[in-house]
């Protein structure tokens, strides 16, 4: 229902209430014509065969083989680890880099910038703050402001 506004909901529940029946069979191509349903396809004859959309295939699989579902959900389970992990190793990297150079580019405020500025001793922190921004942006792709 959520890919296929047009799921004939009642043909489903009268499906659903004669499942536990033994004298209960469907094919494919029944279940795809009164329900409206989409993502599977029946071809009949030589090199026929029935086809679905992959999460539907997982589903077939996962309730046919609990090896297939365990399989499934350690796999996802371990793409998961691993693009956290880059993501980890990526920021970690940016942080790095953005701490190690943070007396380089407060020094290069403090002799190149704050001369230039008509600030107060007091308003300082501004050139600082702009300049910080500006690095942020760099790294990371947004001011301290947008990242809170």
């Amino acid at each position: 229902m959520i890919y296929n506004p047009n799921f004939k909901v009642v043909e489903f529940d009268h499906f659903r209430m004669e499942a536990g029946l033994n004298t209960f069979v469907l094919s494919v191509s029944e279940w795809i014509e009164k329900t409206d349903a989409i993502g599977m396809y029946v071809k009949a004859g030589r090199y026929g065969g029935t086809y679905a959309q992959k999460d539907i295939a997982f589903e077939f699989g996962s309730s046919i083989s609990p090896i297939f579902k365990l399989y499934l959900i350690k796999e996802y389970q371990r793409l998961k680890d691993e693009e956290n992990d880059r993501q980890k190793i990526e920021w970690n990297a940016k942080r790095f880099l953005s701490k190690s150079n943070y007396l380089i580019h407060t020094d290069a405020v403090k002799n190149y910038v704050l001369p230039k500025t008509n600030l107060s001793e007091d308003r300082d922190w501004i050139a600082y703050a702009e300049e910080a921004d500006l690095l942020n942006v760099a790294m990371f792709g947004c001011t301290a402001k947008q990242w809170r």
